[in-house]
């Protein structure tokens, strides 16, 4: 079978697409702002962050992905991406999140989405921002020990207020998903525009409940770990030892010894045939799932954002095929 591509006209910026049924749109890639503020890498502190956030901005994305638990220290993140964004913040679209543990465990059990918790989080996040709105609010996690009822009345606050744009959550189950929509619907409150979910081609399990939910209600998708932790780039090779400094190389090593290595050497080798650099394929392929809004991908460099940004392609159907016999989605389970 001859494998081929369709790709799109040389361009200078991402496509944009409409996030879900809000009135924001978004680059169909997205920079993710996990590695902002972190330790040891290129965006550890102004500078390099700075470098990174003008290459994104020049190469035409618009989205920027952070929350108030990323960096060494919490809150690292979103302080650098506002000061490195400063007279530009208007013209890209901002989200943070809440609802993670940010005291490193010293209060674990807090209850991350109650009134209390969301008024003193959205107003810390402000802040470190440097801006009077944010335009897409995210829950990061459920909260066991709120009531969502409670979590959408103070939400739906803050966009009255205009102190947020857009709502969004992150990690829910497809049931989490229809339950916050539902009750949003009965108390009259804002809904949610968005999800982001872990997904990509080693881990389709958001296809099970997490996407058609999000078809169903009008979400817009927004995949994190779209490169499944460097695996699909073909940084990693069978055998071969996690290149120094790399993700794989200071945790999660057990990834290298579990990788699927018969699909992975295929899909390098489809992406050769394509011209395409495996982290492309990868980035094209969740692109094309809908209702995918935007791919977030980190970077810890300006050329991994020049990469990133112009990653996008649009595949043939012939090549979707392909790589969903590589990489099938998980079998549906059986209800009746």
């Amino acid at each position: 079978m001859q494998r081929n591509v369709t790709v799109m006209a040389e361009h200078t910026t991402p496509e944009l697409r409409q996030l879900g049924r809000s009135g924001l749109t978004v680059s169909v890639v997205g920079l993710g702002c996990n590695n902002l503020g972190a330790n040891d890498v290129f965006t550890a502190d102004l500078a390099g962050t700075k470098a990174v956030i003008d290459t994104a901005i020049d190469a035409g994305i618009t989205f920027f992905d952070t929350a108030d638990n990323y960096g060494a220290e919490p809150g690292a993140s979103e302080t650098l991406l506002g000061q490195a964004l400063g007279s530009r913040r208007d013209s890209v679209v901002v989200a943070t999140k809440f609802g993670m543990d940010i005291t490193r465990g010293q209060r674990p059990d807090e209850a991350r989405g109650s009134r209390n918790y969301i008024i003193r989080a959205v107003e810390a996040s402000l802040r470190r921002l440097g801006t009077d709105y944010i335009d897409l609010y995210q829950f990061h996690t459920p909260d066991p020990h709120t009531p969502i009822d409670e979590t959408l009345r103070a939400l739906d606050a803050l966009v009255t207020s205009g102190k947020v744009r857009y709502l969004g959550h992150s990690n829910r189950a497809g049931w989490q998903i229809a339950q916050a929509e539902y009750v949003a619907r009965e108390l009259g409150a804002e809904r949610f525009v968005s999800c982001q979910n872990h997904y990509n081609l080693l881990d389709r399990r958001a296809e099970l409940e997490v996407l058609p939910a999000a078809r169903e209600f009008g979400l817009g998708v927004l995949p994190y770990f779209p490169l499944a932790n460097g695996l699909l780039t073909g940084k990693y090779r069978r055998g071969g030892a996690a290149p120094q400094g790399s993700r794989l190389s200071r945790r999660r090593q057990h990834m290298l010894a579990e990788a699927p290595w018969d699909s992975l050497d295929s899909f390098f080798t489809i992406a050769s045939d394509l011209d395409l650099t495996p982290g492309q394929l990868a980035i094209s392929w969740a692109a094309a799932q809908r209702p995918v809004a935007s791919v977030i991908a980190g970077a810890t460099s300006a050329e991994q954002v020049r990469q990133n940004a112009a990653a996008y392609r649009a595949l043939t159907t012939d090549t979707l095929q392909q790589l969903d016999e590589l990489f099938p989605s998980p079998p549906a389970i059986a209800l009746f």
